[in-house]
């Protein structure tokens, strides 16, 4: 694999292949993304300036939060993530790895080869509720 990649690539060993299959890092992203959000106990994702102005335009960005680096060793994913209160950190940041890692599989094929869970905040119910209304503190 080359240092700078843009894409995945995947190939098959027998001799009947139809082609090959690309995949951009954005895909991964995404699919990271979607399962993170899928566990009880993840309040939000970490976002940036754009990726908020975006959302308040109506348009969802399922990658926010989530960082890709295409290796040699393999697919590294970093997951920046707000907690609700109350909850168990280390069971939650678990979950969550093996739930981005169930589902990168079974949409990919892809194993990745570190899932690390960043933990930026957590989200009280008061916090919960001003963010569901639109406004951040």
């Amino acid at each position: 694999m080359e240092e700078t990649m843009n894409m995945l690539e995947m190939t098959q060993d027998n001799e009947q292949s139809h082609g090959k299959i690309e995949i951009a890092p954005e895909v991964i992203e995404v699919i990271a993304g979607i399962a993170a959000s899928e566990v009880d106990g993840i309040a939000q994702m970490r976002g940036n300036f754009a990726s908020g102005v975006v959302e308040k335009l109506g348009k969802k960005n399922h990658g926010k939060g989530i960082r890709v680096e295409l290796t040699e060793e393999g697919i590294k994913v970093d997951v920046f993530c707000l907690m609700n209160f109350g909850v168990s950190i280390p069971t939650i940041a678990q979950k969550v790895q093996d739930n981005i890692q169930q589902t990168l599989y079974n949409m990919t094929a892809l194993e990745a080869k570190e899932v690390n869970i960043h933990i930026v905040g957590v989200a009280f119910e008061t916090q919960k509720a001003d963010l569901e209304i639109g406004y951040e503190e």
